[in-house]
């Protein structure tokens, strides 16, 4: 699953350390959605958000029905 989700992994790896050294509450949050393409959108929020859009792999909606 690397390739073109290396840079995504990569900000929550980086969200998430930040976090655990920080010596308060935070939270991160990641949410994924149907674009027009055939394209996913992937938003990474913690204070910010990172936003990402992947291509959506045909066969991968023939597994998930």
């Amino acid at each position: 699953m690397r390739g073109v989700h290396t840079p995504i992994l990569e900000k929550i790896l980086e969200l998430y350390t930040d976090l655990y050294l920080h010596d308060g509450f935070g939270t991160v949050t990641v949410e994924m959605r149907f674009l027009r393409r055939g394209q996913k959108e992937i938003i990474v929020s913690s204070g910010k958000e990172y936003r990402f859009v992947v291509d959506w792999p045909e066969g991968a909606r023939e597994e998930g029905k």
